[in-house]
């Protein structure tokens, strides 16, 4: 790749080494390490852990990535098992599945072990969508223990206005029953029953961002994926209402940035709201009211005060490892 003619959300950060986590049953986890302002020098400021989203790849985020790592962050960005280049758990190579969320926060916990006592410095753990679900779920239930977490859009809950929680459970599991647990609950869009062609508009509305994650795939064809299984759905389901119940993030004892938009139609902003009040040290930051579901890819009105909103964050909450006696 001709570096000089690519777009930012088609460069790789400077430095940046890709390479692969085994996780404790020899599951192959594919991960990008980037050292601080691309020098390969250990970070002043510390290390940060990105988790994607569901069907994401750590590529999507790439030009976010960059300017955390040149505000002086160190950088781990992994694909979740069953998704990415972490292969796939499905019957076929573009499904999204996996048996149980449980497996998922334990990959994270295995690897935040061994990768969080590498080196001196605080921590941040940023997570967006699934991958903020699964960072919050990790911390609830204390396996990991990061100085700041910032969820960005985190799935808290299914946009699903006037159908509760039960029935959509209970339509997951029917389907799971009748179709296969396997089976795709949708293709070409990002949730059951809607179009191949809405799916831009659930996401961002930069064009040219959401042309990056095909000219990624183009590149790299192993990280096409489609629909998530229905027994995803259903384990979604019942994790999410896990991670809401009673008391569980109660016990969330350190700074939290929700970020959420009233206008996304893949996650419950409802419950995004719910769980900033709830958190203890939980702060609630809004997208402007017209922003689709990637705030870290939308046109620059909206995603550079959601970026500005993050490094203040992580500037209040975490001291530069140069700092420290």
């Amino acid at each position: 790749m001709t570096q000089g003619v690519l777009r930012a959300g088609q460069r790789l950060p400077a430095g940046a080494v890709e390479g692969w986590w085994q996780a404790t049953d020899g599951h192959q986890i594919r991960r990008m390490d980037v050292p601080a302002g691309g020098d390969g020098v250990l970070a002043a400021r510390g290390r940060l852990l990105f988790l994607p989203g569901r069907g994401d790849t750590y590529e999507k985020y790439v030009e976010s990535l960059s300017r955390w790592q040149a505000e002086g962050w160190a950088i781990t960005a992994l694909d979740w098992r069953g998704q990415g280049g972490s292969g796939r758990l499905g019957d076929d190579s573009t499904t999204g599945h996996i048996t149980d969320f449980a497996i998922w926060v334990r990959d994270l916990a295995d690897f935040y072990g061994q990768w969080a006592g590498q080196a001196a410095g605080p921590v941040a753990l940023i997570g967006h969508s699934m991958g903020g679900h699964l960072a919050l779920r990790a911390v609830a239930e204390g396996a990991v223990r990061p100085d700041a977490l910032v969820l960005s859009a985190p799935m808290l809950g299914f946009y699903a206005p006037g159908v509760p929680w039960v029935a959509q459970y209970g339509l997951a599991r029917l389907a799971e029953a009748v179709l296969g647990p396997t089976r795709a609950a949708w293709s070409g869009s990002e949730k059951p029953f809607s179009s191949a062609s809405s799916r831009r508009h659930l996401l961002t509305h930069d064009a040219d961002r959401y042309a990056d994650e095909a000219w990624w795939i183009a590149q790299r064809p192993q990280l096409r994926m489609g629909g998530a299984s229905w027994h995803w759905m259903a384990q979604a389901l019942l994790s999410m209402r896990g991670l809401m119940a009673a008391g569980v993030m109660e016990r969330v004892d350190l700074p939290v940035l929700l970020l959420s938009a009233p206008r996304d139609r893949l996650v419950s902003h409802r419950a995004i709201v719910q769980a900033a009040t709830r958190l203890p040290q939980g702060e609630l930051a809004l997208a402007r009211a017209d922003a689709a579901h990637e705030f870290l890819r939308e046109v620059d009105a909206i995603r550079d005060p959601v970026m500005t909103c993050i490094s203040s964050f992580l500037d209040r909450f975490t001291v530069p490892a140069a700092a420290m006696g």
